[in-house]
């Protein structure tokens, strides 16, 4: 059995449902199963303020969910159009497995949450994508032959999925944002399967 990483910082929730949509998709496919992890808050003192294992959710993400690995699918809410300092965080920390090539051929797609339709999702997706391209990851995009993604009104990109929270934040995903992301969890797992 072959494990891609689902590696995610939610803020609200919303961030956490596309995660666990994208798990659903990559577990359809067989002899791949879905490993959801998580990144600890940054605190603005320098000191810890988050424990060593989360209360609820996934657990927090360690190197070793790096080498073991088939593939990753990388989720972050937006921050002015950028990915959250918590996963950037941990990507600044990587650099030994990009040395060694940890994750060098491996595929890997990328999702996002917003407040709104142009509050930086895309710009978000592209900029996850940066330390993906740096470890030589193969990026899995969604294409438009996904009928969803040419008709949504609300999350979905060519980049990868999205989710519009609104100003209230709501992390309920819409029908067509949850399929779009099972459906990159699905595509995520095939690529992988073909590239192993």
């Amino acid at each position: 059995m072959q494990d891609i990483l689902v590696l995610y910082y939610s803020h609200r929730g919303s961030v956490r449902a596309l995660a666990e949509r994208i798990a659903c998709g990559i577990e359809t496919v067989p002899g791949i199963q879905a490993r959801l992890r998580t990144v600890p808050r940054v605190s603005t003192t320098c000191e810890a303020t988050e424990p060593d294992v989360p209360d609820a959710g996934a657990p927090y993400v360690e190197l070793c969910d790096l080498q073991e690995c088939a593939g990753i699918a990388l989720g972050s809410p937006v921050r002015f159009g950028n990915m959250a300092a918590p996963m950037k965080y941990f990507w600044d920390s990587t650099i030994a497995a990009w040395q060694n090539g940890t994750l060098a051929g491996k595929p890997a797609c990328v999702f996002t949450s917003g407040g709104s339709q142009h509050g930086g999702n895309e710009s978000t997706l592209l900029s996850m994508m940066i330390p993906l391209l740096h470890h030589g990851m193969l990026i899995v995009g969604l294409p438009f032959t996904e009928p969803e993604l040419s008709s949504t009104s609300t999350g979905g990109t060519p980049y990868g999925p999205s989710h519009v929270s609104g100003p209230t934040g709501n992390p309920l995903l819409t029908e067509t944002e949850s399929r779009l992301a099972f459906l990159q969890g699905q595509r995520l797992a095939n690529f992988a399967k073909k590239l192993s």
